[in-house]
């Protein structure tokens, strides 16, 4: 179980860190007037980083099946904004 929290966590970071590019890509071209990635994708990855950190937390402080489920909702979310939004 460590191994899938420890892989979870890793994959969390890696929303968290997606959604900072957002916001930056955002600002960036909200400054120099180009087109940015809009306010659907935002809220997108905003909902997402809100929903793996929480998830990554219960897996963190929980043990068996709740853990699992945790991590599970991790990498379930990640594949959903993933898909949607960066290879859709």
């Amino acid at each position: 179980m460590t191994v899938v929290r420890g892989f979870s966590g890793i994959v969390a970071g890696g929303v968290v860190v997606l959604l900072c590019v957002v916001i930056g890509a955002a600002v960036m071209g909200a400054r120099r007037d180009f087109p940015g990635p809009g306010t659907e994708s935002l809220t997108w990855h905003v909902l997402a980083a809100g929903v793996v950190v929480v998830s990554q937390l219960v897996a963190d402080r929980r043990r068996g099946l709740a853990a699992f489920a945790g991590s599970a909702v991790v990498l379930v979310t990640t594949g959903v904004l993933l898909w949607t939004q960066w290879w859709g």
